[in-house]
């Protein structure tokens, strides 16, 4: 028992953790700096405004990815998590608005259509807003809300359907690739005041892509060409959601 007292004794005792300093913030209220350092390091700045909201943002940036992992210097937007948060928007009473932003270079075709048609179904009001360029099956996701905006230097790209990998030398293959595109085109022209010609004129253009044949639409040309109702920026589009909202509200039609 003497030996073991002995040891005990001899043991040096572990120095004690500093305490955390607290942060003083605007209100007298106190925070720990450990949070203030983790907001520093991963968001560039000390606080995060939370203030309580009636609009859901949904950003949709990079590339839409697909049924096939993209490298993991891409930056993507994910479908299979895109889809649940629609889903809980719909679903969600204290949510009465979506606000889309778009900075994309587009994607998988099958993927952007299936996040704009949940888009375009849901009950609650939604506005779009392209901000740098909402390309090739972005152009799809932008029309599906109930208005959209594009900034002024914002641009579009609308090009035929492209394949990537095995391509079998058939004419079914041809007749696969009509019928994918036939659904890209009647998406926009249902839900934009483009017309079915004139998006497939924009769309086989050549001479405006260096490498590829189509066109590439730069903010006020897509309001004209009418892929876009108007032109604007994060005030306009948060205006128009809030009009939108208050006929949701009053029971009356979203158009």
């Amino acid at each position: 028992m003497d030996n073991i007292f002995q040891q005990i004794s001899n043991q040096e005792p572990s120095p004690a953790k500093p305490p955390e300093v607290p942060e003083i913030i605007p209100g007298g209220k106190t925070r720990k700096r450990g949070k203030a350092l983790e907001n520093i390091q991963e968001l560039g700045q000390i606080e995060i405004p939370t203030p309580p909201s009636n609009i859901y943002c949904l950003s949709v940036v990079g590339q839409i990815e697909g049924h096939m992992v993209l490298p993991q210097q891409n930056k993507t937007t994910k479908y299979e998590h895109i889809i649940p948060q629609l889903v809980a928007v719909e679903q969600n009473p204290q949510i009465e608005g979506v606000l889309i932003i778009l900075n994309t270079v587009g994607g998988d075709v099958e993927a952007g259509l299936a996040i704009a048609e949940m888009i375009a179904t849901l009950t609650k009001p939604t506005v779009s807003l392209v901000l740098g360029g909402g390309h090739s099956i972005g152009v799809t996701v932008a029309c599906s809300s109930r208005y959209s905006f594009i900034a002024p230097s914002a641009t579009m790209t609308i090009h035929p359907i492209r394949l990537t990998g095995l391509v079998i030398g058939v004419p079914q293959t041809l007749d696969y690739l009509d019928k994918m595109q036939d659904r890209v085109v009647n998406f926009v022209t249902e839900h934009s005041k483009c017309t079915d010609i004139r998006f497939r004129e924009l769309m086989f253009r050549t001479g405006n892509l260096a490498r590829d044949i189509g066109t590439v639409v730069i903010g006020e040309d897509a309001v004209k060409e009418g892929l876009i109702d108007e032109m604007g920026g994060v005030g306009q589009a948060v205006k128009k959601l809030e009009e939108l909202m208050q006929e949701y509200r009053g029971g009356g039609k979203v158009n």
